[in-house]
């Protein structure tokens, strides 16, 4: 998948529980905004996919993972269907939505930075695609459903897939055991962006409200 090397087996099996992770997300906000089934079955796909799929346009890597491959189409449609039936029965909902976010979050930056590198891009250019990769698809997701998007919310979000980016970037080219690197930065990835909703970690605002040109 997402054309990762054959050796780091792990990251496509992170890659597939991501996929079926943004699918519940994608569910669980649409279940707020009262979607039918078919919108929160594409909800779903939208969201696990368009991340890449945007990344895939920008860097014109083709074909698209999921054109290529359709059943990737299956895990997060499935995941959001099986959530209308038991979402129900899940308490602390909110909690499971934020954890879910973020291990799409940092897995999908890996996956970017990794298709970039195999196409030769120079490292910012990695970065961003696994920024692109990380972030894009739960902004969809959020427009979609009317909310602010996490990313543009106070706790650190950018910054988390931007770190995640550097981190893993870091053993290209090295000689380094790739899986164990992917699960360093998967944890590293997670924690990171657990703590910055736990303790509320921010970046520095700006705030511009215009009433210094009126003072006389």
């Amino acid at each position: 998948m997402w054309n990762l090397p054959p050796s780091d087996s792990v990251l496509h099996f992170l890659s597939l529980v991501a996929l079926t992770a943004q699918g519940v997300t994608a569910a669980l906000a649409a279940g707020r905004r009262s979607m039918d089934w078919l919108g929160v079955c594409f909800l779903g796909c939208i969201t696990a996919l368009g991340g890449g799929t945007l990344r895939d346009l920008l860097l014109g890597h083709y074909p698209l993972a999921w054109v290529a491959n359709p059943v990737y189409l299956a895990f997060p449609g499935a995941a959001a269907l099986l959530t209308i039936l038991f979402a129900r029965f899940v308490h602390r909902l909110r909690l499971a939505f934020v954890v879910l976010d973020a291990i799409g979050l940092v897995v999908f930056t890996m996956t970017g930075c990794d298709v970039a590198w195999q196409m030769d891009a120079s490292l910012p250019i990695v970065i961003v695609s696994g920024m692109v990769t990380g972030c894009a698809g739960g902004v969809l997701r959020d427009v979609l459903c009317n909310d602010v998007p996490l990313l543009f919310r106070s706790e650190l979000y950018a910054s988390v897939s931007v770190v995640t980016g550097l981190f893993y970037a870091t053993a290209f080219g090295l000689q380094i055991n790739a899986e164990l690197w992917t699960i360093l930065t998967f944890i590293l990835g997670i924690s990171f962006r657990l703590l910055a909703v736990r303790y509320k970690w921010e970046m520095p605002k700006f705030v511009f409200t215009g009433d210094e040109e009126r003072e006389p």
